[in-house]
């Protein structure tokens, strides 16, 4: 870049360049791919309006009120004209397998994502060393960086950006990849050239769908989340659905199963990050250990960590579901019972439901 250069007097072939350069950095930085787009997502924003008109966001009200701001970043963030969208592997191949949690229904089964560092924090501040050093080569240019922390619509963009297309689970897919990573945005007024999306791969396959415990995914590419357990255990401060609990199993923060059972995941990558190495043991922990934490203790050990976003509440109410999925036994019995005067309304209702499984 010439000396005295601003992002804005760029040519077409510099910003190529820049481009480029852009996805080299990001990947110093340990992304795993990078890739551009464009703000028109007109076929995505009809999607989402009649997800929205079918109710399927629950009581996530705020995915109503931010209207259109979601699916016209412009709108958002004025002067935008483009999205960096990246993607991080976040598989820990230190974790104990989930397939072996489910077959140990006394032990609890968190998502995958959450057993680490919380993302938002390790993504975000990747993207914005990113954000720093193309100033340091253009000088200043508009940009936010955005890590599910705002009116994004994250997959879609990744998909336009060419970093996978979305499956019928409506979780962003790749070939090489699986769909094993998060997700994290730039919105900028620089003009890039743009990338070119990639093929949909889901052909006939329907496993999803199949496996799905709640039959949240009500037809391909549509998830209602009012019956999804990464809502109904994360999202949602009510109580669960009577008629989900038993469906629920041990999964006391979020699910993985259409994930896990999709083919393209053969070809997953293990993160090398550190930071999404499981902690405080919560790949392997058994339910009666984690249903005895005080709000204190739970507050202490999930620091930093994506799980604080159910509440200590929410996070007794999700384990005495899954103990009433659970084996019978008398420190199981007796945990329970001591819930069962608690001052939460919710975590009485989901305790005492828990103990008439066992009577």
């Amino acid at each position: 870049m010439r000396a005295g250069s601003t992002a804005h007097e760029l040519s077409p072939n510099q910003l190529a360049q820049l481009a480029q350069r852009i996805k080299r950095w990001g990947e110093e930085l340990g992304f795993q791919q990078i890739g551009i787009c464009d703000t028109r997502l007109e076929d995505h924003e009809a999607r989402l309006l009649s997800w929205l008109e079918n109710k399927f966001h629950g009581s996530m009200a705020y995915m109503e009120r931010h209207g259109t701001r979601r699916s016209r970043p412009g709108e958002l963030i004025p002067g935008t004209v483009r999205v960096i969208s990246v993607r991080m592997n976040y598989l820990s191949e230190q974790a104990t397998a989930a397939a072996e949690l489910m077959k140990r229904p006394e032990k609890a089964l968190i998502s995958r994502y959450a057993l680490g560092r919380d993302y938002h924090k390790v993504m975000r501040k990747r993207l914005q060393k990113l954000c720093s050093r193309i100033e340091r080569e253009t000088g200043k240019f508009g940009y936010r960086v955005f890590v599910d922390s705002a009116p994004v619509l994250e997959k879609a963009l990744a998909q336009k950006a060419g970093l996978g297309w979305i499956g019928k689970h409506t979780n962003l897919l790749n070939r090489e990849s699986g769909s094993w990573f998060f997700l994290g945005e730039i919105y900028t007024d620089l003009p890039l050239p743009t990338d070119q999306p990639v093929k949909n791969h889901c052909g006939d396959c329907v496993r999803c769908i199949d496996i799905c415990p709640t039959g949240a995914i009500v037809g391909p590419y549509q998830v209602d989340a009012r019956k999804c357990i990464s809502y109904l255990t994360i999202e949602s401060r009510g109580s669960i659905p009577v008629e989900l609990r038993s469906q629920i199993g041990n999964r006391i923060f979020g699910c993985d199963d259409c994930q896990a059972v999709c083919p393209w995941n053969r070809f997953a990558k293990y993160s090398a990050e550190p930071d999404f190495v499981p902690r405080e043991g919560l790949d392997s922990s058994d339910l009666l250990q984690l249903f005895s934490w005080s709000e204190k203790e739970f507050l202490q050990r999930t620091e930093g960590s994506a799980i604080r976003r159910t509440g200590y509440i929410g996070w007794l109410r999700n384990i005495a579901v899954a103990l009433g999925n659970g084996p019978y036994s008398k420190e199981v019995i007796k945990a329970l019972q001591a819930a069962s005067q608690h001052p939460s309304d919710l975590v009485r209702e989901h305790v005492n439901w828990a103990l008439d499984q066992h009577r």
